[in-house]
C-alpha cells in the first residue's frame, strides 16, 4: 500500500512523548495531500435546491470535545471562533454545545444516545445539528452556503465521504462484495444531520435500544445506524466539507499540530512493557497479563517514571497510563472478572467508575494501515497500528512511522541551534 502524498514524517516515538506532555493530547501533524476529486452535483435528480433560507440560528453546533484540561481548552477555542464569526456576520449568536458537558447523558461521547436530547431541545428552533472535531475550522460563510443547497425539511446526512477499499474486521466484513459502495464521514470534517432525520432517529432510539454496548470506529458504526439496512438515508457527501483546504470553496478544513505544551516527556520517564510472556503463554491471557504488568510497574519500578506504555507483540503502542491511574485503579481492588477477560473493556469500566476519564487519540489505531481510507490516514502522523495479518510489519513501520530525510535534516538542526545557543 503506498502512503499518501505527504511533505514528512515522524517518528511515532517523539509524537507519543508530546502527546504525553498533554496527557493523551490530540498530537497531529498537518500536512498537504491530494485534493479530493468533488463529486458532480445534479442539483434537480438529487432534489437539492439553491433557495433554502439557512441562517446561524438555525444550526445547533456540537464540538465532539474531551473532558481533559488540553482538549477542553482547544473545543473553547473553536467555540469562542465560531461566536466571533457570527458577531463579524452580524447575526444571531448560534448555539455551540461542548459534548464533553453533556457526559451526564451515558455513552454521549458515541453521539446517537444524544439524538432525543437533540430532538427534544432543538427541533423546534433549528434545521440543523452541525458536528466537528477540536481541530476542525469553520468558515461560517461557505458552511452557510453549502447548507442553502439542501431542503432542511428532509431528511439529510451529510459530510466528507469515505469508503473502505477493502473489506475489515474492525467493519464486521461488511459489504465484501464491494466495500466501496457503503460511505460514511470523516469527522475531522464535520458532519450534519437534518433535524427531521434527528426527529426520525429519534423514535427509532425509543423503540428499540442501540444493539451494540461497544464501539470500535464510531463514524462507521454512526452511518450504518442511520443508513438503517436501506430504510434510512445514506451519507450524500458535500465537497464543501474538507480536511486539505486546497479549495477556497471549503467550509471546512483541518488543522492539526504537535501540541506546545513544553517539552516532551523524555524516555528516562517511560517504562515500556511487552505484553507477551512465555511462562504464562498457556493460561494467562489478556486482562491477566495487563494486570500483572500494571503491579509490576506501580511495585517495582522506580518511583520517579511517570508513565507506563503497554505494547502487544502484535501491537507497537497499545496502552498509555500515568503512574497516578495506575495507583488508584489498583487501589480500587477492580480487576479482571477472568484472566482471559477483554482487558480494554475491564480498564474502561474500572476507571469509568474510579471517575477518571479515558483520554482517546486517533493516533492508536486499532487495525492495520490497509483498513483505513488513505484519505482518513492523509491527515493523520500514526502512533501505532494493530495486527500483523498479511502485511510486513516493517514495512508498515518504515512507510507510517519512521522518520523521513526531511525529518532528519530539521532534527539536526535544531540540535545545532541549541547547541549555539
Amino acid at each position: 500500500m503506498r502512503p499518501p502524498a505527504r511533505r514528512g514524517r515522524r517518528l511515532a516515538l517523539p509524537a507519543l512523548l508530546s502527546l504525553l506532555t498533554c496527557s493523551l493530547a490530540f498530537a497531529l501533524v498537518s500536512k498537504d495531500v491530494k485534493k479530493e476529486v468533488k463529486q458532480s452535483k445534479n442539483l434537480e435528480k438529487s432534489g437539492i435546491s439553491e433557495k433554502n433560507d439557512v441562517d446561524l440560528k438555525g444550526i445547533a453546533f456540537v464540538i465532539q470535545s474531551q473532558s481533559n484540561s488540553f482538549h477542553a481548552k482547544k473545543a473553547e477555542q473553536l467555540k469562542q471562533s465560531i461566536l466571533k464569526q457570527a458577531a463579524d456576520l452580524t447575526q444571531e449568536v448560534p448555539r455551540v454545545l461542548l459534548l464533553h458537558q453533556l457526559a451526564q447523558q451515558e455513552g454521549a461521547w458515541t453521539i446517537l444516545p444524544l439524538l432525543p436530547h437533540f430532538s427534544v431541545t432543538y427541533s423546534r428552533n433549528s434545521s440543523w445539528i452541525f458536528f466537528c472535531e477540536e481541530e476542525t475550522r469553520i468558515q461560517i460563510p461557505q458552511l452557510l452556503q453549502a447548507l442553502r443547497r439542501y431542503d432542511p425539511s428532509k431528511e439529510w446526512f451529510l459530510g466528507k465521504a469515505l469508503h473502505d477499499e477493502e473489506s475489515t474486521i474492525i467493519h464486521h466484513y461488511a459489504f465484501s462484495e464491494n466495500p466501496t459502495v457503503f460511505k460514511y464521514p470523516d469527522f475531522a470534517a464535520g458532519w450534519a444531520l437534518s433535524i427531521p432525520l434527528v426527529n426520525k432517529l429519534t423514535k427509532r432510539l425509543k423503540s428499540e435500544s442501540l444493539k451494540s454496548d461497544f464501539t470500535i470506529d464510531l463514524k462507521y458504526e454512526i452511518a450504518l445506524y442511520i443508513w438503517d439496512r436501506g430504510d434510512g438515508p445514506p451519507l450524500t457527501p458535500v465537497p464543501e466539507f474538507c480536511t486539505d483546504g486546497a479549495d477556497s470553496s471549503c467550509a471546512t478544513t483541518f488543522h492539526s499540530f504537535l501540541p506546545l505544551c513544553g517539552n516532551p516527556v523524555k524516555k528516562k520517564d517511560i517504562f515500556v512493557a511487552v505484553k507477551t510472556c512465555k511462562k504464562f503463554h498457556g493460561d494467562r491471557s489478556h486482562c491477566g497479563k495487563t494486570f500483572a504488568i500494571l503491579e509490576r510497574f506501580l511495585n517495582h519500578s522506580y518511583d520517579r517514571i511517570a508513565w507506563l506504555v503497554i505494547v502487544d507483540d502484535d501491537t507497537l503502542i497499545r496502552m498509555v497510563f500515568s503512574r497516578e491511574a495506575i495507583r488508584r485503579l489498583l487501589a480500587s481492588k477492580c480487576r479482571c472478572y477472568s484472566n482471559d477477560a477483554p482487558d480494554d473493556m475491564v480498564l474502561g469500566m474500572c476507571f469509568s467508575g474510579l471517575g477518571v476519564p479515558v483520554t482517546h487519540s486517533p493516533l492508536f489505531h486499532q487495525a492495520r494501515p490497509v483498513d483505513y481510507p488513505k484519505d482518513y490516514l492523509s491527515h493523520q502522523v500514526p502512533i501505532s497500528f494493530h495486527k500483523h495479518w498479511n502485511i510486513d510489519p516493517v514495512k508498515v513501520y518504515f512507510t507510517w512511522l519512521a522518520p523521513s530525510e526531511e525529518d532528519r535534516a530539521r532534527q539536526e538542526t535544531r540540535k545545532g541551534f541549541k547547541e549555539e545557543l
